[in-house]
């Protein structure tokens, strides 16, 4: 489900809190929590964790609408719904 049309919006509320607003057919928001030590589990320092809400919305919004996304929850909780999350976190990083 290419979602590429919607809009994503990131704004840093606190180091580990974001707010992400998404424009679709229906706009959504969520809050999500990215822990420094997921952070560096996921992706090394390699890549803001900006970058890695935004690929990670875009990774959902390939695979469901906005309104499926949950709307409080912490970055790390997308594997247990898609198992091929951190091996795509690894390919964004470039990480072997």
């Amino acid at each position: 489900m290419d979602n590429y049309l919607a809009s994503i919006k990131i704004t840093e509320i606190e180091k580990d809190k974001f707010f992400v607003e998404v424009s679709d057919n229906v706009k959504t928001s969520h809050n999500v929590v990215i822990s420094d030590k997921v952070y560096k589990q996921l992706t090394n320092g390699i890549i803001s964790k900006c970058e890695l809400l935004e690929k990670s919305f875009e990774f959902l919004l390939d695979r469901e609408p906005n309104t499926s996304v949950l709307t409080n929850f912490e970055i790390q909780i997308i594997s247990h719904y898609f198992s091929d999350y951190a091996n795509c976190v690894r390919t964004w990083c470039k990480i072997e």
